[in-house]
């Protein structure tokens, strides 16, 4: 495929490379050359403001792609087949600019605008057009991509596009190891007297059980879920909240701990690890708590460790993802919201991060959630056959552009404790389903 444009720009080479990897079996170029356009006989896309002839698949651009500053842009929505569209050129083959628009979801172009702000200081979901223009719960990127490639196969039926398949990808934050082992001394008679004081007589007695070996912790989910990953020859990725300081939100078990040590050693040689950056390390005015966190999990687990999701999903762009590259990071898993589930990216393929501050693509590769158990039990209020409805919807959504399906479960819910009853059974219900659907 050839995209002819009046002029180049790292916004439009980036979103080129990202339809490539999506939709074609190689990197579309770009030309500048009209006599060059002219006489290609492939595939070819005429993104600039005048038409050349019916031959090409014309394109005309708004703006975006050729500005190289941030500013607020006028984004009026509109229906497109069955899904929202904007960016218009009714003179267009398509009606609207899907380059561009595709950049101003990917990139996250509303999130270095002035925004409203949540309790924890994170993106208000309530500030993105997703949410005002009701399309958080679709993967829109990936619709608009897959019906523009019908398009382009009816237009040009000797080309051969890409056939993307599903992939499901489990993930786990594990901020609290444990719920009554291992927090030393203090912490546990505060625990006990908190319960004492509450007349919580059953996590009283719990906590004696569990302490005096009768009764598992009730966080205790890695044996079970070593079970399922087993049946359903998953290939989950588990972050490790390694705060070297216990405070605050970082509530995780003392880094000083053998059982703790031992369990980031035995998954990273299992399976795949990361890093789950503190609270502390978000809101620090340096790299230092960051980079101290890295070492210390990397000499734990005797790997080098590339990828990262954030504690609360608590960061602000660009300078979370410039801090996280500057100590190594190459593999983000932060690209959802810590309130609600759905696309924050309007996407569900992984793809690199564009630095709209620097005006340059990176290769600090992205991967977006869409659901995860905290947003649905903690925020959203369901009940664990309401949150596995919603799991579905997702699922099915995302197996239907054959995206790549990220969910986010903590030890703590998938554990034993009585206010996460039917939530170990729903997520097992689920597992074992989708291995039974991609045997199919």
């Amino acid at each position: 495929m050839l995209i002819y444009t009046q002029q180049r720009s790292s916004r439009l080479s980036y979103v080129v490379d990202f339809i490539s990897r999506e939709i074609l079996l190689e990197r579309a170029d770009i030309t500048t050359d009209p006599n060059v356009f002219h006489l290609y006989e492939g595939a070819k896309i005429n993104y600039s403001p005048v038409r050349y002839s019916e031959q090409e698949f014309f394109l005309p651009p708004v703006n975006l792609l050729f500005e190289d500053d941030i500013k607020p842009q006028e984004v009026v929505c509109f229906n497109w087949n069955t899904s929202k569209a904007f960016f218009s050129i009714p003179e267009g083959d398509l009606p609207f600019d899907i380059l561009a628009a595709i950049f101003y979801l990917v990139s996250r172009y509303e999130e270095y605008l002035p925004h409203g702000k949540d309790a924890y200081g994170r993106f208000s979901y309530l500030s993105s057009l997703a949410y005002r223009e009701g399309f958080l719960d679709e993967p829109l990127v990936n619709i608009w991509l897959q019906q523009w490639q019908e398009i382009l196969k009816v237009k040009y039926p000797q080309v051969l596009f890409r056939r993307k398949s599903f992939t499901f990808m489990p993930t786990y934050d594990i901020d609290m190891m444990y719920a009554y082992l291992s927090k030393g001394m203090l912490r546990s008679i505060g625990g006990l007297l908190k319960s004492v004081v509450k007349f919580d007589w059953p996590s009283t007695v719990r906590r004696f059980k569990v302490l005096r070996g009768k009764e598992k912790d009730p966080y205790d989910a890695y044996e079970w879920l070593d079970a399922l990953h087993l049946y359903c020859r998953s290939k989950p990725v588990f972050f490790f909240l390694v705060a070297q300081e216990q405070q605050g939100y970082d509530r995780n078990i003392s880094t000083e701990v053998k059982e703790f040590q031992t369990l980031i050693n035995y998954y990273a040689a299992t399976y795949k690890v990361g890093l789950h950056p503190s609270w502390q390390s978000s809101v620090a005015e340096n790299d230092k708590i960051l980079a101290e966190e890295k070492e210390w999990i990397e000499a734990v687990a005797d790997i080098t460790i590339s990828k990262s999701r954030q504690h609360y999903i608590k960061f602000s762009l660009p300078e979370t993802f410039e801090r996280l590259y500057r100590c190594g990071i190459r593999q983000e898993f932060s690209m959802g919201y810590g309130s609600i589930n759905g696309f924050r990216a309007s996407v569900a393929s992984s793809y690199y991060w564009f630095n709209l501050r620097e005006n340059a693509a990176t290769d600090l590769m992205l991967y977006p959630f869409c659901f995860m158990d905290a947003n649905s039990f903690y925020e959203q209020k369901l009940s664990p056959q309401q949150a596995y409805t919603e799991l579905m919807k997702y699922y099915a959504a995302v197996k239907k552009v054959r995206g790549c399906f990220i969910t986010i479960w903590h030890n703590t819910i998938l554990g034993t404790d009585p206010q996460y009853k039917g939530w170990r059974e729903v997520y097992e219900i689920f597992m074992k389903e989708d291995a039974y659907w991609d045997s199919d």
